[in-house]
């Protein structure tokens, strides 16, 4: 199989009617998403769980085995050995976008910066053996692990070829085309079908979807997860790819995408909302639970670690120790948090605040 030779964008002869109904749904999910965005208090903390477990579906996707579960523990007790090497894949995820998040703030989009996030995504996890932060030199291709390049499902283009297509991909994220969801499907099938690094394609293509649609200014915040819809629908997802590099069928694709950027887009929606209403629940009722100052302490602690043990409690709340002690004891009781692991030896206890994690993992 010879090496792909990509389309130039922009793509001509698109049927821009076939889309019609979609964009339209598609922009007004996504505008009623961000106006959730713009409504929460505090979206860093209250949807950084929903982000922490984008990250960890976007690993999945490459082959990780690490939980939200496993993550959470992790950053309460980062001595654990259990499953380490999956669960920093899924932190190195999380640093990309924060970085590149940070970034555009004062700069647009750019080879540079994807770069950038790639030395970040696989900075001593596997993977960390190919080049970081710096494009293929090699002919790459992709098929059943284990296969030779004869028996590829598809090989991108050539290492000669890159410079031109990746140029070309560059000036195209900053085009004025007719449609910025459009655009940004044909981005993000156009970077997996370049497939410029050794490794981490995969996740740095998806992060570009929340990143655009911040640097648009679709979006408020970069708090947008594409992964489950494509974790979901794999095999329709892979297909639309194919049908794109045998057919030229980029009309299917695009649906595609769209059909994925709503229902995600409602599925967001749903969570910030459900996220949000307890939080304010939650305003209201701790303080007739634990009839304490350290109340909204206590709260925001909860929705920054959804599982923790006492010691990161009274660290990361700043609340005295007896104090904390007396808090957690009287949300056990009351059932907003459940033990999930006994103490044991020097380890503490593990505890759970149901009502956010069961939210993050619907």
């Amino acid at each position: 199989m010879k090496p792909f030779i990509p389309d130039k964008l922009p793509l001509k002869n698109l049927d821009w009617t076939r889309f019609i109904k979609s964009l339209s749904l598609a922009n007004r999910v996504l505008a009623r998403y961000d106006g959730i965005l713009q409504s929460l208090p505090n979206p860093g903390v209250l949807l950084s769980q929903l982000t922490t477990q984008e990250a960890v579906l976007s690993s999945k996707i490459e082959g990780t085995q690490a939980t939200l579960a496993d993550v959470l523990k992790f950053e309460v007790k980062p001595h654990s050995k259990e499953r380490s090497g999956d669960i920093r894949e899924v932190l190195n995820y999380r640093k990309a976008l924060r970085l590149a998040e940070e970034e555009l703030k004062n700069r647009p989009l750019s080879l540079n910066l994807l770069k950038r996030m790639q030395k970040t995504l696989l900075s001593d996890v596997r993977g960390k053996e190919v080049l970081l932060g710096r494009f293929r030199t090699f002919q790459n291709f992709i098929g059943k692990p284990g296969s030779k390049i004869e028996e590829a499902r598809f090989v991108p283009p050539a290492p000669d070829m890159l410079k031109e297509a990746l140029d070309n991909f560059e000036k195209y994220i900053h085009y004025e085309e007719n449609d910025r969801l459009v655009q940004l499907a044909i981005i993000h099938a156009q970077f997996e079908i370049i497939h410029p690094f050794g490794d981490g394609n995969g996740r740095i293509g998806r992060i570009l979807i929340p990143l655009f649609l911040y640097e648009k200014k679709i979006l408020n915040s970069p708090m947008f997860y594409i992964s489950a819809y494509f974790e979901n629908n794999r095999d329709e997802y892979y297909h639309h790819l194919k049908e794109i590099t045998d057919k030229g069928n980029w009309q299917d694709w695009i649906l595609f995408f769209l059909k994925a950027l709503i229902k995600q887009g409602e599925n967001s929606t749903r969570k910030a909302q459900e996220i949000l209403k307890t939080y304010d629940t939650m305003k209201l009722e701790f303080p007739k639970i634990i009839r304490s100052q350290y109340s909204l302490q206590a709260i925001d602690f909860l929705f920054s670690f959804p599982i923790f043990d006492s010691k990161i409690f009274r660290q990361s709340s700043g609340i005295p120790k007896a104090s904390a002690n007396r808090i957690i004891g009287k949300l056990q009781q009351n059932k907003v948090i459940t033990q999930l692991e006994s103490a044991s030896g020097r380890s503490a206890a593990f505890y759970i605040f149901d009502k956010l994690f069961n939210i993050v993992e619907s």
